[in-house]
Parts: structure tokens; sequence; C-alpha cells
């Protein structure tokens, strides 16, 4: 019997070679999304569950108050872990961390390498990343022992033993300790080497409170207790003995929330030391995933039971030959079966050869081995069952139904209920791609707005190269030449750059409404920063030479001046405008004068407003130099720096990147996104009209000998095409109106997330509706022309 069925599957097959192509490959492509996108779900969800003691490790964040102004932070002062350990039980032990790059050497081999992470000697106790040699418990018990990935042992050793070997990290001397497993992609912290955290130097040596920028976390020794531990924390922090050493007045406030290791990736606000996840949108590619699945079942069902006219004779015969309704029934969803068997495994086909274009889009790196793993073939197993069942059921239940008598003497119904439901599902079909499509172009709409929008600084052309402790001696030299080369505009040097200031700081003004004390964030600058970004000074000056003698460090700093250049907004929010703020005194550690107000640039994603910022002059905090080319020849130009980079600068490689890199790698997660939603997009489109150019075809044959005769008596080609197609155009049309309240409240709450957003306009839908409702009527008209231009005696001779 159930050979039998699959006979009669395979010759239906055959027989329907349209209907089952457009089938199988609405199923495979559904199928196939489905299964990245759950591959990138699952892969999202596991983030830092690989860890031994996962539920007991916390991330420990900042949030202080100062004046009124609340900042919230990734990072803490060096004091945290320590302080926290002492005082409560609870902690068991603690793993401050900082990843910078470093330049590594070995003899002749000489690189700079980005993922060196400091860390506290409990490290590899407290997260489980594996050593394949070397003891965890000792691996960084030293300051002159380091641990290395396995990459990085190939990469330095080929296949000689790295074990106790030396490396050179600056001018220091290093023994391999331990060699690591390679980190697996769904770890926040990805290193390649680690060392003693203490081997920062003396920013880290004294315990602080707000020198905030280090990640610390705690290992506790029962994860129940992370709750009250917080709130122990919280009151610890307002004993008068915290708060006097802090420096906290008055409502000045500094509390530290404890965050799940495993729940930081996708529900933390705060990135650590790489961009986050967000849970919204694991929900929203869910859905999509689902929408997509629905589609291509929804097509299959309505192709099915559109084929129920052309099956009539067949189901009448099996009726008359003693076929049971049961019977029937299980022929029909085996007919299902096999078309999502042989979709599922097309779409595993179909999924590896998309994955190097997947892996772009997503920023992952998998590999056909991870769709061949258990778990991806037993879900796309279980959901080709389920869409078997879902795409299969109605048809075979209409199919097996219908009385013989009825079936032999007139075939099925055409009309009614079946109509109904295949006119439900193209709006369905139809509501789901428009929605797609114009939640897609609002996000689109607002990437575009985020690359052109005016910054307060001129992100291109702007070459960003490193400084470091060995280069200080020679500094200003290194500067000069790199300016003297012919295609540079300029030259300039900061703490970090401007598209992402970290340092929080405060200040203190004092004038005759009182003292003002602002939270806020600051940048230590070298000379030329705002000429060299192209920023707008709206008053006083830039910085100058003869700033330099105002700081003057003798007598123990007595007469120690720091100059100043504020933003619009620290000045509104001190009560000044620009030009009184000009010659105002104020003091972060040091007093001094306000010598220029620069206009407002922003300084972190759009995601937020502009704050209050203090850039001070001073150079030996200078980490990153930036150099504006001239935009012409850009290649030779950089060629020409390198030169000068290998002259002056021979112990570090030549590596640079751009400063507009910097600033989009701040929307990674909206870049992804809406990439993400724009195949998401063309896929449910693709497979809406799919399924109508099935329905047409169909319809088309059907009245083929209505076609004929009214061709016959005078109709043109234009009139049959609107025929045909004005019935399909209504569903579209009804679909539309449908999805355009869901999406535009859907795009509102998504832009709701940006400080600095567009709006939405009617023009948006009007051309999202006009561009759906053109590729329905190609779809559609392309069969019915293709009928309409047909011999009609051809049509009326034919039975």
């Amino acid at each position: 019997m159930f050979g039998n069925y699959i006979k009669i599957a395979l010759r239906n097959l055959r027989k329907y070679k349209l209907y089952s192509i457009i089938n199988i490959t609405g199923l495979m492509t559904g199928l196939s999304a489905c299964l990245l996108i759950g591959l990138y779900i699952t892969h999202e969800l596991s983030y830092d569950q690989f860890h031994t003691h996962k539920d007991r490790i916390v991330r420990v964040t900042m949030e202080y108050g100062r004046s009124g102004n609340i900042n919230t932070v990734a990072t803490t002062g060096t004091k945290v872990g320590p302080q926290l350990k002492r005082t409560f039980p609870a902690v068991e032990t603690y793993v401050r961390t900082f990843i910078r790059s470093r330049v590594v050497k070995k003899e002749e081999k000489i690189f700079e390498e980005n993922r060196f992470l400091y860390a506290d000697d409990p490290f590899f106790t407290m997260f489980s990343f594996p050593l394949v040699e070397g003891d965890p418990a000792t691996a960084l018990d030293a300051p002159d022992k380091i641990v290395i990935s396995q990459s990085m042992a190939r990469k330095y050793f080929g296949q000689e033993p790295a074990i106790n070997k030396t490396l050179t990290i600056g001018t220091a001397d290093y023994t391999i300790s331990g060699i690591s497993k390679d980190v697996p992609q769904n770890s926040q912290l990805k290193f390649d080497f680690v060392t003693q955290f203490l081997n920062l130097g003396k920013d880290v040596a004294e315990e602080n409170w707000w020198t905030a920028n280090w990640i610390t976390y705690l290992q506790v020794k029962d994860a129940v207790a992370i709750p009250q531990l917080e709130k122990q924390v919280e009151d610890f922090m307002n004993t008068p003995g915290v708060r006097t050493e802090a420096r906290l007045e008055g409502s000045d406030f500094l509390r530290y929330k404890l965050e799940p290791l495993t729940r930081v990736h996708l529900y933390s606000p705060l990135a650590g030391f790489e961009p986050n996840g967000n849970i919204k949108y694991i929900y929203i590619f869910g859905v999509i995933a689902f929408l997509i699945v629905l589609i291509a079942c929804a097509n299959y069902t309505n192709l099915a039971t559109a084929q129920s006219v052309g099956r009539s004779g067949e189901i009448g015969i099996r009726k008359v030959m003693g076929a049971s309704r049961k019977q029937l029934f299980f022929q029909f969803i085996g007919e299902s079966a096999a078309i999502t068997t042989i979709a599922a495994i097309l779409a595993f086909g179909l999924s590896i050869w998309l994955l190097p274009y997947f892996n772009t889009i997503s920023g992952k790196s998998f590999t056909a081995e991870d769709l061949l793993q258990p778990k991806p073939v037993l879900i796309i197993s279980v959901l080709a069952i389920i869409v078997s069942f879902l795409a299969g059921a109605y048809p075979a239940m209409v199919l097996s139904g219908n009385a013989v008598i009825g079936v032999m003497k007139k075939g099925f119904n055409f009309t009614g209920t079946n109509t109904k439901l295949r006119k439900s599902l193209i709006v369905l079909q139809f509501g789901i791609s428009v929605f797609l499509i114009i939640y897609t172009l609002i996000i689109l709409q607002q990437m575009n707005f985020m690359q052109h929008k005016k910054l307060g600084y001129d992100k291109d052309h702007v070459l960003v190269l490193p400084v470091d402790n060995k280069m200080s001696s020679n500094y200003l030299a290194i500067k000069a030449a790199i300016a003297a080369v012919p295609g540079v505009e300029g030259i300039t040097a900061a703490y970090e750059t401007p598209e992402f200031v970290e340092w929080g700081d405060g200040i203190r003004a004092t004038d005759e409404k009182g003292v003002h004390d602002v939270s806020l964030n600051a940048m230590p600058v070298d000379l030329d920063f705002t000429k060299t970004l192209g920023m707008a000074m709206i008053a006083g000056r830039d910085f100058q030479e003869n700033d330099f003698p105002l700081m003057d460090t003798s007598n123990a700093y007595a007469n120690f001046r720091q100059p100043f250049i504020i933003n619009e907004t620290l000045a509104k929010k001190i009560g000044w405008t620009p030009e009184q703020a000009i010659g105002k005194t104020i003091e972060k550690n040091f007093p001094g004068p306000v010598v220029g107000v620069v206009k407002d640039f922003h300084f972190e994603s759009l995601h937020q407003p502009v704050k209050p910022l203090v850039m001070f002059l001073d150079r030996d905090l200078a980490r990153t130099f930036m150099v504006r080319l001239s935009g012409t020849n850009i290649s030779a130009v950089i060629a020409r720096v390198g030169a000068v980079w290998k002259e002056r600068v021979p112990h570090r490689p030549f590596e640079y990147h751009f400063l507009d890199e910097d600033y989009n790698k701040l929307y990674i997660a909206e870049q992804r996104s809406s990439a993400l939603f724009t195949i998401s997009g063309s896929l449910a489109i693709l497979l809406a009209c799919l399924g109508l150019f099935g329905l047409a075809t169909f319809t088309t044959v059907q009245r083929k000998k209505e076609i004929g005769i009214r061709r016959i008596l005078g109709a043109d080609i234009s009139s049959i095409a609107m025929l045909i197609s004005k019935n399909f155009l209504v569903l579209v049309g009804i679909s539309i109106l449908i999805a355009i309240p869901f999406a535009w409240y859907a795009g509102n709450e998504w832009l709701n997330a940006f400080a600095y957003r567009i709006s939405i306009n009617a023009g948006l839908f009007i051309g999202a509706a006009a561009a759906v409702l053109l590729i329905a009527f190609l779809t559609v008209c392309f069969q019915a022309v293709k009928a309409a231009i047909t011999n009609p005696v051809k049509s009326l001779r034919t039975e």
C-alpha cells in the first residue's frame, strides 16, 4: 500500500511538472531560510553557555550620578573586584579584564595583535577556556607568563612546541606558560594572548573606584544569591566611609549592577569587548522564519486545492474501486510529505551553498559541518513533518471528502469555501510580504540617514594609526615627518577616536550663579584636533602651542593651569552662552580657562543624544594618530606614510584603518539586521509571487475557452490581461491596506531606539504598495498575455 502511494505521488509530480517545481522551489527556499535563520538564532542563544560556572559568573556594571546627571557604563574602576571579594563572603573570586592591541615579536617575526587580553590570575579557573598545555591554576601566577591560543602557537612557532618558549611584547620578554584552544565564536571574550592584569602598569597598580576602564567579572558561591548580593553592594556603596572615599557629595551616588554572564550578549544595553546582540532581533528573526515557511505552506495549499479540479476523474475512479476516505487522505498527505522531503534535502544543499554569503551578512563563520550536526538535521526533519501536515492536511481533506457521484458528474467544487481559503491565503502571503518590505525600507532609510547625517566632524579620508609608549620620546618628530608627506592635509592625536568617546569624568565650574558640578565625557587631545577633523569653533579658539607653558608641573603642580575646549551642550548645561564661556574657569583635577567652544558633534552612536564634553590638552595621553588625507590618489599617499612609519617606527608594523570604519562599527547590529530583513522581504515577495504565478497559470488554463471566445468577439490583449489580473490585484490591494498599519507601528517602535531618526512619510508606503502591485500585476500578466495571444480556434477546439 505504501509503495503504491509513493508511485502515485511520483507519477503526479511528473504529470504536473510546473506545479511540482513551484511547490518544491517554494518549500525549499522557505526551509533553507528557516534553517539559516535558525542556525543564527541558535548561535546567538548559545553565547557563553559553554562555561562550567556560567550560572555563577556575573559582569559588574557601573552606574553613577553627579548633580542630577546619571551615567551607566560596562566598565569599572580597579577597586571593585578586590573590595567586593574582601567585603562579601558570597563573592568567591574576581577577574578584571582589558583588551588592547600589542606588538608581538619572535626573532624576525613581528605583528600587531589586536586580541591581547590582560586578566587577573583566576581567569582560566573562572572561565572554561581549556588549556591543551599548561596548568589553569598557575598559568598567570607570575608577571612574565603568557598564555597563547593554538592559532598563535602555529603562527609564531609552526609545528615546533611553543610551551616554555619566549615572546617579546613591547620591550619585555614573556614565557609561554599555557596554550589554550581557540576561543569559540559564541564567546564575548575573544583573545589570542593572555597575561597578568597587573602588567598594565601604573594605570592599575592602585585600587581606584573611578578610573573606569576595566571590565570586572565576579564568581559567586551561589547563583541564587545574586539579587541579594546586588542589594548588599548597593547598601555598602551608600555607607559614609565609602561615600567619603569615593568623593560623593549630596545626592551623588555610585552603584554597581550584577549582570549574569549568559544574559549579557542579548539582554544588556552595555556593550563589552564586542557589540552585543539584541533579544528583540532574535524574536523578530524567529517570527520571520515562521512567516516565510507559512508563505511556502500557503503556496502549496493554494495550488493543491486549485489542482483538485484536474484530479476529479482520478479520485472518482479510486472511490468507485473502493478506496476509503482514510486511504485517500493519507495518499495526499503522502504526496505532500514526498514534496516536502525533496524540498528539505534540497534546502540543505542550498543552505550549504549560501553559507559564505550568509556569513558575510551575519558576521559569523558557520561551516557546512555546523549545518550537518544532529540538532539542525533533527530540527529540519521535524519541521518538514510539520510542514507536510500544515501544507497537505487541508487539500487532503478536500480531495478525499467529496461524494463519489458529485465527483464523477461535475468534478470538484472550485468556488465557495475553497475560493475563500485561496483568497485568504493570497492576502496573508502578500500581507506578510508588504509588512517585511516596508519594515526593511524603514531600516534602510535610517541606516542611510546615519551614514550621511552631519556628525559635526568629517570622518572621511582620515587615517588612524596607533601611538605607544615607545614612541613618546620621538613623538614630535614622527608627527612632523608624517605631516610633511605630500597628500597629508593635517595630523593630530588623541586618547581615542571621536566616534565613540568612553572616557567618563566630571568638572566643576564656579560663577556668579554658584557651583556647577557636571558629569561628562572627556577627551585628551593634541594640537589641531578640531582643525584636522573639520570641527567648527563657534566661540574662542583651538588649542595653541603657547597653551603648553600654562601647564607648569614645577613646584608640585602649584601653578598648573589646564586649558579646556568645551562643547555647546556643556556650555548650556552650566548656563553659559558660547561667548560667555570663553575665559571662564572650570576645574577637572586642576583649574584652567575655557579657550574655545566647539559646535556639538556626535561622539556616541545616534542612539544617544549629544552629551556634555570637555577636551583638554595632553599629548602624553595620546594613543591614536589621526591623519587627514587629501582624498586623491589615496593609495600612493598611504604608501608614502608607510615608508615614513617604517623609518621612524621600526618596532611596530605599519597597520592602519580609516575613521569611517570605526564609525560604521557602531551600527554592526543594525547593518546585519537590515541585510537580513532585506533578504527576508525579498524572499517573502518572491515566494508570494511564485504562488501567484501558479494560481494565475491554473486560472488561465481553466478559463482558456472563455478567453478564446472573448478574443473571437474582439477583446484585445490588454482587456484579457486585466480580466485575469483584477481579482488578484484586489486581493493584493487588501493585503497592502492590512499590512501598512502594522508596518508603521513596528517601524516606529524600532526607530524609537534612536535619539536621531528619520520621519516615516507617506511616500514610503505609496512606493512600497506601488512596487508590490506592479510585481503582482506583471506576475499574473505573464500568464494572461500568454493565454490571450494563443490562437482562439485552438483553445475552442481542444476538449
